[in-house]
């Protein structure tokens, strides 16, 4: 029998306002300590990745969420330098004033898409943010 090798699935989720502010948490563990990304992580066995999602943006930021669309799979062999990971973006709504640090995450911030280019991003998040702002603004 031939074994196969399985890319992990990830989901990373796009928290947003009304202006479009959004948060970002900072890494507390490699890969990326110290950068700032999306809230995300690793999808469970047996569970969905919508639920995932929502799991994950709790776990990290301690808002509950609302998914309002699915942006795009990324899925680039060498996106993760833990092996290849596989991740379904989402954007969502949730309340800002429960935002509080909290699992994997070292600090956590509301930013601007002005201000990204003077941030160190973990991963490819810059690329999935551009993305996730360009779906936001459209469905708006």
């Amino acid at each position: 029998m031939t074994e196969y090798r399985i890319p992990s699935l990830t989901t990373d989720i796009f928290i947003f306002d009304d202006n479009f502010n959004f948060i970002l948490i900072k890494r507390r563990n490699d890969p990326y300590k110290d950068c700032w990304a999306l809230p995300g992580g690793f999808v469970e066995y047996g569970e969905s990745v919508e639920t995932a999602a929502v799991r994950e943006a709790k776990e990290e930021t301690s808002i509950d969420v609302e998914l309002k669309n699915l942006v795009n799979v990324y899925s680039k062999p060498d996106r993760d330098p833990r092996g290849h990971t596989v991740t379904v973006a989402y954007t969502a709504k949730g309340n800002f004033d429960d935002m509080k640090a909290d699992s994997d995450a070292k600090e956590i911030g509301i930013f601007c898409e002005e201000k990204l280019c003077e941030i160190n991003i973990a991963f490819d998040h810059d690329k999935i943010i551009k993305d996730c702002l360009k779906m936001a603004k459209n469905a708006f």
